[in-house]
């Protein structure tokens, strides 16, 4: 819901144009405020995001593993996103999101107890708990509480400080993420542990800090209970999933765009999860994981760039969006099959950029599609069922990646996802066609 009211603000006239300056102290404060818990909370998670496939195969677990335990945290936060849709206006938005971070530390605190694969998959599924119970709190908050403090002022800059921060979390997290296994790896090593542990433990103290931050810092004022709220929740999922999914079978352009982004899915997820124990190889073991934290965090900024650049390409084809799309899948199967042909580190990070700015590149064209699709009271809706397909596409492509991959090796997986990015291919040159008929 919050991406749709975000979505119309965006797109209305603003009547006075953004100056951080000019606001009031307490608009200045609450934008500052803000900033800083997207970083915290993106920091938090960046720590781990560039060492969680190299600390899961230290502790055992093969690819195929990886993949299943990747694909619960895709079904859980299938199974939560839409019942926990609507809690966050009901009971608040701080408390829902203090209980996500309570979520993210129990998923830490599972992750360094244990080497078992059935403890490790109930840390996943915390996760992706976490993430539904996150999806949509602070940010409705944020947007709300701007709006009541600045009347009539353009909201999109201020959405744009806080994005920045969000980014720059991630990518500070990646590279420290990164660094730490190095740098003080030996001492946890020396005591048992895993080298990557060190990594989780800062994310644990991090994630910690940010529940104190939040608690302190994020001002709301309270709601009435209303316990009835969750289980609604639930109760509405099958006729929200029914209501979609009709829709979507009406209208054969919004079908056939969720097949392509269930297959786009399919075949990139298992290369941003895997791509870490590939490269690990080519690198000198004193400096492997400070050099992944820092392609992780030029991963990230790499996809906004393709985000910011999309808008010029898809000029450049004269706004067919389904075109724009079409190309960014194929760009991406080629740049997927020459990924996993590069054997020297060098070349691996000069086509891993250029993958990640493509990936970037898909999300505006996909969007632009969609939103063309819908009506007004349907778009939530069909933005609930975009987003599980695309965590079931992920969740079935880990699993057929992985599985290929502990068969084989990985860049032949990688080069057998590929071929999921070709028939999106074919289906968005289809459509094209379709909308430019």
């Amino acid at each position: 819901m919050f991406v749709v009211q975000i979505a119309k603000i965006t797109r209305m006239p603003a009547d006075i144009a953004f100056s951080f300056d000019k606001l009031t102290r307490d608009a200045q404060r609450h934008i500052r405020v803000f900033q800083v818990h997207q970083f915290l909370d993106r920091f938090a998670m960046g720590l781990t995001v560039a060492v969680v496939a190299l600390a899961l195969i230290d502790r055992g677990m093969d690819l195929f593993q990886i993949s299943l335990l990747f694909g619960v945290y895709s079904v859980t936060t299938m199974a939560m996103e839409l019942p926990f849709g609507g809690l966050a206006d009901n009971i608040g938005r701080k408390p829902v999101f203090l209980s996500a971070v309570v979520a993210s530390v129990v998923s830490l605190g599972l992750f360094l107890s244990s080497s078992d694969f059935y403890v490790l998959a109930l840390s996943f599924a915390f996760i992706g708990f976490g993430r539904a119970l996150r999806s949509g709190t602070l940010d409705a908050w944020y947007v709300e509480s701007f709006k009541a403090m600045a009347p009539d002022v353009d909201i999109q800059p201020a959405l744009a400080k806080a994005q920045w921060a969000n980014s720059m979390g991630l990518a500070v997290g990646a590279i420290c993420g990164g660094l730490l296994p190095d740098a003080f790896g030996h001492f946890a090593a020396q005591r048992g542990f895993s080298v990557y542990d060190v990594s989780y433990v800062a994310s644990l103290t991090m994630m910690i800090v940010l529940f104190l931050y939040t608690l302190m810092f994020i001002a709301e004022g309270p709601r009435p209970l209303n316990p009835k709220a969750l289980g609604q929740g639930f109760r509405d999922v099958p006729a929200v999933i029914k209501e979609a999914g009709l829709l979507a079978l009406k209208h054969r352009t919004l079908s056939m765009l969720l097949l392509a982004l269930a297959l786009f899915l399919m075949a990139t997820n298992p290369v941003e999860v895997f791509w870490p124990t590939h490269v690990k190889g080519m690198l000198d073991e004193g400096y492997a994981n400070t050099a992944i934290g820092a392609l992780t965090a030029a991963y990230f900024f790499s996809i906004a760039f393709g985000a910011a650049l999309s808008p010029r390409i898809n000029r450049m084809f004269k706004r067919r969006n389904a075109v724009s799309l079409s190309v960014a899948f194929a760009c991406l199967a080629a740049l997927q099959i020459a990924l996993a042909f590069q054997s020297g580190i060098i070349g691996f990070v000069g086509i891993f950029i250029l993958f990640s700015i493509a990936l970037g590149a898909t999300e505006t064209p996909a969007s632009s599609i969609l939103h063309s699709c819908v009506e007004n009271h349907q778009r939530s809706t069909m933005l609930s069922l975009r987003s599980l397909v695309q965590q079931l596409g992920a969740a079935i492509g880990l699993m057929a990646v992985g599985g290929l991959a502990e068969g084989y090796s990985l860049p032949v997986a990688w080069i057998g996802g590929a071929a999921f990015l070709m028939i999106a291919v074919l289906l968005t040159g289809i459509l094209a066609k379709r909308l430019s008929g």
